[in-house]
């Protein structure tokens, strides 16, 4: 095991967010933007962002890591854009500002109907109902995932409704 696989996942998340340098296996080097670290394998997952060209993301496995340098700390646009590398699209259609409405209409109309409903995630964007279900961004029908296939179906009746509604 190397010195970055003995890291605590604490140590690597001071990483995110920042330019780094890998020195990995066989003289290999890599460079990118930090977006995540797996705390199991310790793997890392950098974004580069070339011009006129879309992002590319390359993964370093853990036991391939020499070395690890800092380059430079994310400012908040480059940060804003690591958060939504992944983002489906039909969310890129609204602001930021649009999803929050949606997310607090839903989530308030839920209440309403005496459905319990909690906000999750570090930024709360993600919408748990009754615990079993979550409701993504842009918060329509196709966003609901549950394991329970009559829940989720009742819960995407509920939704579609909600927004018809609205409209």
């Amino acid at each position: 095991m190397n010195e970055w696989q003995k890291k605590s996942p604490l140590d690597w998340e001071t990483y995110v967010n920042k330019r780094v340098k890998v020195a990995a296996d066989e003289k290999n080097e890599y460079e990118g933007w930090v977006l995540t670290i797996d705390p199991v394998s310790a793997s890392i997952v950098l974004a580069n962002f070339p011009e006129n060209e879309p992002a590319s993301i390359v993964v370093v496995l853990g036991h391939a890591i020499q070395e690890i340098d800092v380059v430079q700390d994310a400012d908040d646009e480059t940060k804003a854009r690591l958060s939504r590398m992944f983002e489906p699209e039909e969310s890129k259609a609204y602001s930021p500002e649009q999803l929050d409405r949606r997310k607090n209409d839903l989530k308030n109309w839920l209440e309403t109907n005496h459905i319990p409903v909690t906000e999750q995630g570090e930024s709360g964007r993600t919408l748990c109902v009754a615990g079993v279900l979550t409701i993504d961004p842009p918060y329509g029908p196709e966003q609901c995932s549950c394991s329970n296939e009559i829940i989720l179906s009742r819960v995407q009746g509920l939704v579609q409704s909600h927004l018809e509604k609205q409209q």
